[in-house]
């Protein structure tokens, strides 16, 4: 049983541990596994019954699963297919297999060499998606397709579940027909009651307005079917993943997972804390070859594996190599798979201990390894030439667009649908190619440069439009141009505030901020909706926007001295408010 003050230690452990892991830029899962370490019997000791907190913690890898199955509508798949169901198929198939025959030619039995290799070939989701969402790159080739690798990962999970209790109900490796029914069974009771039964309970429960009546509920959809498939001697992430993916369509799945995932959170960090006290500082000692040989080998393996499938399916020489460093780990499902393992008996817990201290360690590398091969392709990168600018023709247009992303190509579609020519420079070659492959003309090229302005057409052009985003290079491209262009007028585009009195310390008169005009239209449209006559809506919204506008002018003359500001600030927000009401007070007394 678990007793306050352990929870109080737990609690206390990671409050410490996950912050300077993340500081570290480790991320949270090694914090949650190192404060395990620190608390558990290996180390402080201040935990004792490991065994009975994991068992419990468990439940967070069920909420996660319950959670993957409200994400995985059919149509996500869809777009997915090929990365999902191709590159992730044969990741999980390729490094199960060589990993499987790596622990039978290290002696284990050929039906825990089967977990064994399948668990190394799963990759740690939590992990992973985090360092990526860090490091902003979920976006990037290899983030996506890790991704893609990860979601089959967590498909492939609930076969690998299912399937280790049914290895230890045979002698023979084989499958025994009367476990393999009663799965059947309840899995089919398990579709038909989220079927039939969920919605209208759902449905019932959303409808008496108690919010806590429904996190009520969705606590027993989860639990109830990992119980379920619980005493049908199968996994109870399991059911818990089948509830979740028939809910997916569901009108009310953004509301389960609001309510699930708070619980989720709490007990998936409890699932790692548990985990961190479970390992071995004794075996590390004691068999540091072992440990870390068989660390290095996961690692060499993946990275092997995964590079040569990428570059099977295509993908350049750096995407593959970041995208077998970031899947290089072990993951938490291992964790899972193995403790079940146990549990059924097709697993010694000698050997357990093992995986767990090699997964484990895996996933502390994956941070390193994934900072120096960030380094390798900035030096990579420092050592490549320059990409020589474009030629750019000799053309008189009389405008010259500077920067092509978002706000430089709308104005650009705009002008070419009125037969109006205009010259446009991109800084950057990635977008200059995507520019192109949908057939619009742009020029590779710095327009802080004043050589290439000049072979843009810069001192023939009537005007210069600045739709660059970075506010530096902005400022720096604006410069150029008043110097050796002091009479031509710039349109320039302001991320801020701080932005346009930048740009206005260069004489800039016609500054257009990001998102003020799309925020004007949205709140127009608000005002409408909520009963407002179209009429008051478009005065209330222009009466704001002539008042910023002033505002704006006015802040400038003292926008160095910051406490005069800050009275501004709130000067000017009464003063809008009572401007806005004498507004309101008129027409009222004209209706």
């Amino acid at each position: 049983m678990v007793h306050l003050e352990q929870v109080v230690i737990y609690i206390g452990a990671a409050v410490i541990a996950v912050p300077i892991a993340k500081r570290l830029g480790l991320g949270s899962v090694l914090g949650y596994l190192s404060a395990g370490i620190i608390i558990g019997p290996a180390a402080l000791g201040l935990i004792g019954d490991v065994d009975q907190v994991l068992h419990f913690a468990e439940l967070g890898v069920v909420f996660l699963l319950f959670i993957i199955g409200l994400e995985l509508k059919p149509s996500r798949l869809w777009v997915l297919r090929r990365p999902v169901f191709g590159l992730g198929t044969a990741q999980v198939m390729t490094c199960g297999v060589v990993l499987g025959l790596i622990a039978w030619l290290a002696g284990v039995e050929p039906k825990a060499a089967l977990v064994v290799g399948f668990g190394l070939a799963l990759s740690s989701t939590a992990f992973v998606l985090q360092l990526l969402g860090e490091q902003k790159q979920l976006n990037t080739d290899h983030g996506r397709n890790a991704f893609a690798i990860l979601l089959f990962q967590d498909l492939a999970v609930i076969p690998l579940i299912a399937l280790v209790p049914l290895l230890a109900t045979s002698d023979s490796g084989g499958i025994d027909s009367i476990q393999l029914a009663i799965t059947v069974a309840c899995i089919v009771a398990l579709v038909a009651g989220a079927r039939y039964l969920l919605r209208p309970v759902l449905r019932f429960v959303a409808n008496s307005g108690i919010a806590e009546l429904f996190t009520a509920t969705a606590l027993l959809i989860v639990i109830g079917a990992a119980v379920l498939m619980e005493k049908a001697h199968l996994s109870m992430g399991l059911g818990a993943f089948i509830a979740g993916m028939l809910l997916a369509e569901s009108e009310y799945r953004h509301e389960l997972e609001s309510n699930i995932e708070p619980f989720k959170g709490l007990l998936l960090g409890l699932f790692f804390i548990a985990v961190g006290m479970s390992v071995d500082l004794s075996l590390i000692a004691s068999r540091p070859i072992d440990v870390f040989g068989f660390t290095v080998l996961l690692i060499l393996t993946k990275l092997v594996c995964i590079f040569g499938l990428a570059k099977v399916f295509s993908l350049a020489n750096t995407v593959s190599t970041a995208l077998a460093v970031v899947l290089s780990q072990g993951g938490e499902f291992a964790f899972v798979l193995f403790t079940l393992a146990r549990d059924v008996g097709v697993i010694d817990n000698d050997t357990i201990n093992l995986l767990i201290v090699v997964v484990t360690l895996s996933m502390a590398t994956t941070p390193l390894l994934f900072l120096a091969n960030e380094k390798i392709n900035q030096w990579r990168d420092a050592k490549k030439p320059d990409a020589p600018y474009d030629e750019i023709e000799r053309e008189a247009h009389p405008v010259v667009i500077a920067s092509f992303g978002r706000f430089g190509q709308i104005v650009g579609r705009i002008l070419r649908s009125r037969g109006i020519p205009f010259t446009a420079l991109e800084a950057s070659a990635s977008q200059v190619e995507v520019v192109r492959r949908f057939g619009n003309k742009v020029y590779y090229g710095d327009a802080a440069r004043i050589e290439l302005l000049r072979a843009a057409g810069i001192d023939e052009a009537r005007f210069f439009v600045l739709a660059i985003e970075d506010i530096e290079q902005s400022l720096r491209t604006a410069r150029t141009i008043r110097h050796y262009c002091p009479q031509l007028p710039i349109l320039a585009r302001a991320r801020n505030r701080l932005h346009a009195h930048s740009l206005m310390d260069l004489g800039i008169e016609h500054i257009y901020r990001d998102t003020f005009h799309s925020s004007l239209a949205l709140t127009e449209s608000l005002l409408t909706l909520l009963g407002t006559n179209d009429a008051t809506s478009k005065n209330v919204v222009e009466t704001f926007a002539d008042y910023d506008e002033r505002l704006l002018q006015r802040q400038y003359a003292f926008r160095q001295d910051e406490h005069q500001y800050m009275q501004s600030v709130q000067e000017a927000a009464a003063e809008l408010e009572t401007l806005l009401n004498a507004d309101r007070k008129h027409d009222e007394a004209e209706s």
